[in-house]
């Protein structure tokens, strides 16, 4: 059986990220989602092991040392977000395409593991503008982390080039489009 590849989705909080990805498992029945683990609270539309592995920060930081991470980041202080090695080898080897999920950092970390098998895009918005915009409209948001959504954009923007594609979110529809083709070329 051969082996599968990852298809790594990062971005800026905001940009369409997650409705892209959404997208493709439900139109690419061959895609696999990784769940990532976190230690930052359940959302009430969230479940256990379905959006995310929710880990207090103790039992992060043993997977950590036990070196259980393919990549891991602090991405806000005390908030963890890492990937599961033995989650995406399980997939990979049954030959399986593992799309995955994460930070800007964490995907270029996974890239260099994976190297050639891997496809790293990159989810833009169409202007810092419009990102702020739909950060509020998601209503999930108090002011203090709005605003460190937004300095945290800033950074992660500065990292597009090192991705192997940049799709711009400006019409959902046409983004997930793009990501389907882009995606579907990279694993034929």
């Amino acid at each position: 059986m051969k082996n599968g590849k990852l298809i790594i989705f990062a971005a800026p909080s905001g940009s369409g990220k997650t409705s892209i990805v959404k997208y493709l498992l439900e139109k690419k029945k061959s895609l696999k989602f990784s769940i990532s683990a976190t230690t930052r609270p359940k959302r009430d539309n969230e479940n256990e092991g379905i959006d995310y592995f929710f880990l207090s920060i103790e039992q992060f930081q043993k997977k950590i040392a036990a070196g259980d991470f393919l990549e891991w980041e602090e991405v806000y202080e005390g908030v963890y977000y890492g990937t599961l090695r033995s989650e995406v080898d399980k997939l990979l080897k049954k030959g399986k395409h593992v799309l995955l999920d994460v930070d800007v950092l964490g995907a270029l970390n996974i890239k260099k593991v994976y190297t050639e098998k891997a496809l790293a895009l990159f989810i833009k918005p169409p202007s810092i503008e419009t990102l702020i915009e739909r950060l509020i409209n998601r209503g999930t948001e108090s002011k203090e982390s709005l605003e460190r959504r937004i300095n945290k954009a800033t950074y992660e923007l500065s990292f597009e080039p090192k991705f192997d594609i940049t799709i711009i979110n400006e019409h959902l529809k046409d983004a997930q489009k793009e990501a389907e083709q882009v995606v579907c070329n990279f694993i034929k």
